[in-house]
């Protein structure tokens, strides 16, 4: 229809373009009266959205429009009855569940609300389950978590570790040897959703071989309660200065020198 509202409008799923694309599969056509229908967070102004409105709209592609609509929201509704199948099994696994000791705590990291976020409070429902936040160890969101307890459970006493935990998932460095020589170190191809879920968080983190550090986290915490507390910038930036330090030494080293520290002056 040559309609440039994909130009003027970050989304269109949002609630401006949704509300300017439903006027026009009611039969608005008029681009003034479209461009009204702006919403305040929208950052072109309506003469800006008015322009882009000017097009031909022909019954055909107005009739592709009124269908694709039909279909964005049929899959609305049935995301909302998935959201509402998965909040009735959390509610019975919480029934039979112990309470947990401690109220909720707060989360860990600030997240933005997402339009395809859930329905209902993930992350308290799973508390109500879990007795713990797993949400407090770092990469693990509400939905990791959700997905982790929907693929492993809640019973992490089928693995007597947790290396036979992240054995499980293909987490493990492989441990290919011949003739007592290592021919190769690498994990196994795993098409578990579990790992594929921890491999992406990883990336979140900063480090891609970070994902079996998470799923021990995530052992740990539910096997044994273990509370994970994140031991602060700090630490880390101390760690990399020691990895740094220990580089230059064996650099110096290898060249015939010492390395020494400088004296601090006052």
């Amino acid at each position: 229809m040559n309609v440039q509202l994909h130009h003027v409008v970050a989304d269109v799923t949002g609630a401006t373009g949704l509300k300017i694309i439903r006027a026009i599969v009611a039969g608005e056509r008029d681009p003034a009266q479209l461009a009204q229908h702006r919403e305040r967070q929208c950052k072109n102004p309506v003469e800006t959205i008015e322009v882009a409105l000017r097009g031909h709209y022909r019954d055909e592609h107005v009739f592709a429009l009124t269908q694709a609509v039909q279909n964005y929201d049929f899959c609305h509704i049935q995301v909302a009855a998935c959201d509402q199948r998965i909040e009735d099994v959390l509610a019975r696994l919480r029934s039979v569940s112990a309470a947990p000791a401690a109220p909720l705590p707060k989360p860990a990291r600030r997240t933005r609300a997402s339009a395809n976020g859930f329905a209902f409070d993930v992350r308290a429902a799973l508390y109500s389950v879990l007795g713990l936040d797993a949400t407090q160890i770092n990469g693990i969101g509400p939905y990791l978590a959700l997905k982790l307890v929907a693929e492993c459970g809640t019973d992490m006493t089928r693995w007597p570790s947790a290396k036979h935990f992240t054995s499980w998932l293909c987490l493990a460095p492989g441990n290919k040897i011949s003739g007592g020589k290592v021919l190769s170190s690498r994990t196994r191809r795993s098409g578990s959703r579990a790992a594929a879920a921890l491999r992406l968080a990883a990336t979140t983190v900063g480090k891609t071989d970070t994902a079996r550090k998470i799923a021990v986290l995530f052992y740990n915490a539910l096997r044994h309660g273990m509370q994970y507390q994140d031991p602060g910038a700090s630490y880390y930036e101390e760690r990399y200065r020691q990895r740094v330090l220990d580089g230059l030494r064996r650099r110096a080293s290898s060249l015939g020198y010492t390395l020494q520290q400088q004296p601090m002056t006052l």
